[in-house]
């Protein structure tokens, strides 16, 4: 640290692992009306340069994670047994919670839409309302949101808790590739399941969306569903279900990687599955405005 009656040299540094190793990433100078100010300011920049030079660290550690999960996902052998276990647990094990958050969404639809379209005089559209919002948007968000929040936090508790107890170094040990064992197959799985789980929530929001209407004024099953489906082609149905394919990407790979890298015991563990769900919610909603643009410029 360099004095001088009117400026403040100041220089950044981050801590490695040997503690003779310090790393200078910024340097300059900066007017300051008395010292104390500038002991301030120069903590402050120091912090916000440690949080930058952790940031790109986190952004290559997760540029080498997707290059060994890519080699481990196509590089024969594939460990079949653990994948069928974690369809399982993806798929089956979730199918109830997006069910009934599906059957929700339907009821929650049904209600809205009914009051908003009978003050335009459109009851008639109230069934393919309700089924194409389903279809297009609701059943998808939604089923990515419960997944995530779901299997996301499963898989980054499970995975942390493995790292921090050492059972992913014993693996390694036993001449099993962790990223063939333990990423690929849940990415993969996460990946395959959640169109078949979009589909599940499309289901059972159309069922209670039949229901709640035909409480309040009867309908039959088969005019609401001939309604609806009139105004719905395979361009609305298609690329709105299988985006939900990105979405289980996105679940896989964030608890993996939060997983994979946890440290510090129970607390690294807690910190593992609490930012996967998070990310992977932010993420999810992110990547939905992205699609929904490409869908509808190569779907119209």
């Amino acid at each position: 640290m360099m004095a001088h009656p009117k400026y403040c040299c100041f220089t950044l540094f981050r801590y490695t692992d040997r503690e003779s190793d310090w790393k200078t990433i910024l340097g300059t100078s900066f007017p300051v009306t008395h010292d104390g100010m500038g002991w301030r300011l120069n903590d402050r920049l120091s912090a916000a340069g440690s949080h930058l030079v952790r940031f790109f660290e986190s952004v290559g550690e997760f540029g080498i994670f997707c290059g060994r999960l890519a080699r481990a996902a196509f590089v024969p052998p594939f460990e079949w047994q653990e994948f069928v276990h974690q369809l399982e647990e993806v798929g089956s094990r979730s199918a109830l919670l997006v069910a009934l958050a599906g059957a929700a969404t339907g009821v929650v639809l049904s209600l809205e839409t009914r009051d908003s379209l009978i003050r335009f005089g459109a009851k008639s559209l109230l069934p393919a309302t309700v089924i194409i919002s389903i279809v297009k948007e609701s059943g998808p968000i939604i089923t990515a949101l419960v997944v995530g929040g779901r299997v996301g936090a499963g898989i980054g508790a499970e995975l942390g808790a493995m790292k921090v107890t050492e059972q992913i170094d014993a693996i390694e040990a036993s001449a099993v590739n962790p990223y063939k064992f333990l990423v690929a197959t849940r990415v993969l799985a996460c990946v395959l399941m959640l169109p078949l789980l979009t589909l599940v929530t499309d289901f059972c929001g159309i069922i209670m969306g039949w229901v709640t209407n035909t409480l309040i004024e009867p309908i039959s099953l088969r005019l609401f569903i001939v309604s609806g489906f009139k105004h719905l082609t395979f361009n609305d149905f298609l690329p709105s279900t299988f985006k939900t394919a990105v979405f289980g990407f996105i679940i896989g790979v964030i608890g993996c990687f939060q997983g994979m890298r946890a440290k510090g015991g129970t607390q690294g563990v807690e910190r593992s599955a609490t930012s996967t769900v998070v990310l992977s919610a932010l993420l999810i909603i992110l990547t939905d405005v992205f699609l929904v643009r490409f869908i509808s410029v190569f779907f119209p």
